[in-house]
This record gives structure tokens, sequence and C-alpha cells, in this order.
């Protein structure tokens, strides 16, 4: 039987699993997905050799930046992003990395347009901000650190917000289980003319996206991004 994963930590209730499980039983696949709760992205080396049968695994939070140099090859993409979700483990035992998030964030965000202002600067971010320099959209980010970002949360005025009519959270906040969660902004200054992205898909409206629906924004969740950052991943498994 030839096994696949997510790693990350900590694991909740996981998309991935189910989505590829219940793909392998229609496909007619001998093959299983579980879930690797790493405490430490050191040990991602120790799985894959008490794995043999280890195909491949998808990466989440928090190691989609630190386990780079885990790995022996990254795709171009992954490289220049500098961010990896997902893992093959080539026949000689040594891992390549791609980055699926980008043909996800691409679908999702479609024909948008407009000034930009991404929340977070962690590895989701850097696949936003590739995609989104590919389209020739401009972007500000938003980091809790200043010297990360364009804006900390605490700049945040309504001017900049009126300024920057597609807002994406890149974020884990407001994700479940702390969905009451969400970042710090000026939401009264949202209007109709603004479109809200969360890459969060648990729960299916975040209180970021909330906001965005009372003040009649266009909002969506991070539902598309997944399934296509998954058909993605499953391509290159096999």
């Amino acid at each position: 039987m030839k096994r696949f994963g997510l790693v990350g930590h900590p694991l909740g209730q996981s998309f991935s699993k189910a989505y590829f499980n219940e793909k392998f039983k229609r496909e007619g696949l001998d093959c299983e997905y579980l879930n690797y709760d790493l405490e430490a992205i050191s040990k991602v080396k120790q799985l894959v050799q008490e794995q043999p049968d280890l195909g491949g695994f998808n990466v989440t939070l928090p190691y989609k930046e630190s386990i780079i140099p885990y790995l022996d090859f990254l795709d171009e993409e992954a490289q220049n992003i500098q961010a990896v979700n997902t893992v093959k483990v080539l026949p000689d035992g040594k891992l390549k990395g791609f980055n699926t998030d980008i043909v996800g964030i691409e679908k999702s965000l479609g024909n948008s347009s407009g000034i930009a202002l991404i929340l977070g600067t962690g590895g989701a971010s850097k696949a936003v901000q590739h995609v989104l320099r590919k389209k020739g959209l401009p972007f500000h980010l938003v980091s809790r650190n200043p010297l990360k970002g364009d804006f900390i949360y605490q700049e945040l005025t309504p001017e900049i917000i009126q300024s920057h009519l597609l807002i994406i959270n890149t974020t884990p906040l407001g994700m479940a289980p702390r969905i009451n969660a969400a970042p710090n902004l000026p939401y009264d200054a949202l209007t109709p003319q603004h479109t809200l992205f969360d890459l969060i898909y648990n729960p299916e409206e975040t209180v970021f996206l909330r906001h965005g629906r009372e003040k009649n924004a266009i909002t969506m969740n991070g539902s598309t991004m997944l399934y296509a950052q998954a058909e993605a991943s499953w391509a290159i498994f096999f």
C-alpha cells in the first residue's frame, strides 16, 4: 500500500485526509492518506525513513517555509516563492518540494483588480504575492513585525482600507477552533467596492468575511483554493 499524508502542527480535522482517501476509493487505488502531526519539522526526515511506502505529503502551518532546508530539490515556482505545500518522495528517497497553493489562489482571484492589501507575511502570503505579481497587481503587506511588512496593524487607517479594494487574509486568525478571532482592521471603512478573500475555509464565513458581507463587499473563502490545490497535488503525486 502506498501512503500519502499531511505534515503540520497542530493538526485538527483534516480536509486533505478525507478528500484524498475518498478519491483513492473512487479511483480504486490501494493507497491511504494519514495525518503526520510533527512537533518539529526537523523530524520530517525521520518520518520518511520510517515510512518506506510514503509517496508524498502536503505541508500546512507552520512549516511551509521551514521545511525547505530538509528538501533535496525545489521546482521553479517553489524556489521563487520560498514556500512549499506539496512534497513528492522520489524513487531514491529524496524529497522535491512544490507549491500548489498558487494554482488555488489564481483560480480564486480570477479577474480581480485594484491595489491589494495582504494580511500576513508567512508561506501562504508568499504564494499570494507571487500570483499578484504574475497578474501585474500592486500590493502592500501588513505584518505584526514592522520589519516584514509595509504596515503594522496599528497603522491601518480608514484611508488605507479605502485605497485597497482587494484585501486578502493569509493569517490563521479566525480559523477553527478559534473562530471569534479576526485581523485588527478598521472594518467600518469597507464598501461595496471591496473584495475580501480569506484563505481560511473552516468556518465557511470567518469574522473577517462577515464584516465584509455586512458592508456589502464581495467575499470569498478558501474553499475554491483548497480543492484546486488538492487536485494539483494529486497530479504531482501521480
